[in-house]
C-alpha cells in the first residue's frame, strides 16, 4: 500500500520541462519548420513534373546514374571503414591509457568543426601527384587524387567520428565481468569477442554506420575538391545537382534530391530494422 502511494507522488511530481503537451507542440513545430515544410516542398515541386519527365531526369539519364552509383558505392564503403576502425579506435580510448589519450580522443571530433572544404583542400594537397603521400603513389600507378579512392578517403574522414562516438558509450557500459565469466569458461580472446562484446555493441555499431552512411551520401565540400568532376567517373550526385541549379534545370535537380532522399530513408529504415532484430537477439 505503501509503494503504491508513493508511486503516485513520484507519478505527480513536476517535470523540469513543461508538461506533454506543451513540449510536444513545440517538437512538432520546430520539426515541421525544420525538416518536414523543407522535405515537403522538395516532393511538391517534383510533383509538378510528369512521372515520364521525372523517370528520365532521375532515373534512367546515364550520367544521373553513374553519380548514383559512385555516391551510394562510396559511401557505402566509407561506413564499412569507418565501422572496422571506427570500433578499434572507441576501443583503444576506452579500454587503454597512454600519453596524449585526450588528444587523440579530441582529434576524433575534429571533422565536426572542421569546414569540409578544408578537409578536401587538404587531402588533395596530400594525395596529388605533387603531393607529400601522392608522390610516394604515383611512380607505382596509384592515382588517390581525382579518382574513386580519393572520394572513398574523404567519405571516410568525415564519418568517423558518428561510428566512434555511437560504440564508445556502449563499450564503457559493457560489464568487463562478463570478459570474465567467458574466459573463465574456456573460451579464448576470439570467441569472447565474437559471442560476449560484439552482441552488446553491434546496435550501437549499427547506429553509427548508418549515420555515417547517410553523412557520406550528401557530403559535397569534401569531395569536389578531390574527386576531380568528370561526368561520368567522378561525379557525385551532389555536384550533379548543383550543376542543375546553375542551368536552371530546377525540376531534374529537385528530382535527383527526391531520390536521393527516397534512398536514405530506405537505408535509415534497413539499418534500424537490423538493430531492432539485433536488440531481440541480444536480450533473448
Amino acid at each position: 500500500m505503501s509503494t503504491q502511494i508513493f508511486s503516485r507522488i513520484q507519478w505527480k511530481q513536476p517535470s523540469v520541462l513543461p508538461g506533454f503537451g506543451i513540449s510536444m507542440g513545440f517538437t512538432l513545430f520546430y520539426m515541421a519548420l525544420m525538416v518536414f515544410i523543407p522535405l515537403a516542398g522538395l516532393v511538391l515541386f517534383t510533383a509538378q513534373i510528369s512521372f515520364e519527365e521525372f523517370w528520365a531526369k532521375a532515373v534512367t539519364d546515364p550520367r544521373v546514374l553513374a553519380s548514383y552509383r559512385l555516391s551510394f558505392g562510396a559511401s557505402f564503403i566509407a561506413a564499412s571503414l569507418n565501422g572496422f576502425f571506427g570500433l578499434i579506435v572507441a576501443w583503444v580510448l576506452v579500454r587503454y591509457s597512454f600519453p596524449g589519450k585526450r588528444v587523440v580522443d579530441a582529434i576524433v571530433d575534429l571533422p565536426f568543426a572542421l569546414p569540409t572544404a578544408v578537409s578536401g583542400i587538404a587531402l588533395t594537397t596530400l594525395y596529388a601527384h605533387t603531393g607529400w603521400i601522392g608522390r610516394w603513389l604515383d611512380p607505382w600507378g596509384i592515382q588517390v587524387a581525382y579518382a574513386y579512392p580519393g572520394i572513398v578517403i574523404a567519405l571516410t574522414l568525415i564519418g568517423l567520428p558518428f561510428v566512434v562516438r555511437t560504440v564508445q558509450p556502449a563499450l564503457e557500459d559493457l560489464e568487463q565481468e562478463l570478459e570474465e565469466a567467458s574466459a573463465s569458461l574456456g573460451a579464448n580472446r576470439l570467441q569472447t569477442f565474437l559471442r560476449v562484446i560484439l552482441p552488446v555493441v553491434m546496435p550501437s555499431l549499427l547506429t553509427g554506420f548508418a549515420m555515417a552512411f547517410a553523412r557520406s551520401l550528401g557530403e559535397f565540400g569534401s569531395v569536389y575538391f578531390i574527386a576531380g568532376n568528370m561526368p561520368h567517373k567522378t561525379e557525385i550526385a551532389p555536384l550533379l545537382i548543383l550543376i542543375k541549379l546553375e542551368q536552371y534545370d530546377y525540376t531534374g535537380a529537385t528530382a535527383i534530391g527526391v531520390v536521393m532522399l527516397i534512398f536514405a530513408f530506405a537505408s535509415l529504415l534497413v539499418i534500424n530494422l537490423l538493430q531492432w532484430w539485433s536488440n531481440r537477439r541480444y536480450r533473448a
